[in-house]
């Protein structure tokens, strides 16, 4: 008995969930380059309550076939083909966050410049360095510790790309002899290709 009745209530809670979500308003957008009609009835023969333009935000209250029933945001509710709604925010209001953000981050860029053009600016002022001093510091590490004849080491991967090839190409040859053997011990020794 109490086993049935933690599984009606479990059932109660998981509906209420449900219940729940779908009365969470879904906004959706008139799609682009577009006017259209809001009507008083789902079948188009109502009146024409109001005009959306492309891009205006209205709120979902109801779906029946090919009609959506929707709230604008100045009030009146009315009747709008589904097809003309989409759930992506318009272009131009995309477009208009990115440039805001492009401008802010174009702000942020001046100011650290000036920050670090502030900064290098009280050491320039210092006093110069001796000449050796600068000719030691301006040498990499590992030329102080084993000697200025030392050169970079050399990259690997051409010899990697090289060893590549030359591998590809005598599979490809191996290959095609195998081939060429099978196909003439098949067809008792004409070459058929």
């Amino acid at each position: 008995m109490r086993g049935a009745l933690r599984g009606t209530q479990l059932a109660i809670l998981v509906t209420g969930l449900t219940a729940a979500a779908t009365l969470r308003a879904e906004s959706l957008y008139v799609i682009e380059q577009l006017v259209v009609a809001v009507n008083s009835a789902p079948d188009a023969s109502g009146e024409r309550v109001a005009t959306l333009k492309s891009g205006d935000r209205v709120e979902v209250i109801e779906r029946s076939g090919e009609q959506v029933h929707v709230q604008l945001g100045s009030g009146p509710e009315g009747w709008v083909r589904a097809s003309y709604l989409t759930a992506e925010e318009p272009l131009r209001t995309r477009l208009a966050q990115r440039e805001a953000e492009v401008a802010r981050l174009g702000d942020e860029v001046k100011r650290l410049e000036s920050q670090l053009r502030a900064s290098a600016a009280p050491a320039a002022a210092a006093p110069a360095p001796s000449a050796a001093v600068v000719e030691d510091s301006a040498a990499p590490p590992g030329r102080a510790l084993f000697g200025a004849g030392e050169e970079r080491p050399r990259p690997v991967w051409p010899w990697m790309i090289a060893a590549a090839l030359i591998a590809f190409g005598s599979g490809f040859g191996l290959g095609a002899l195998l081939l060429d053997r099978h196909i003439r011990r098949k067809y008792g020794g004409l070459r058929i290709y």
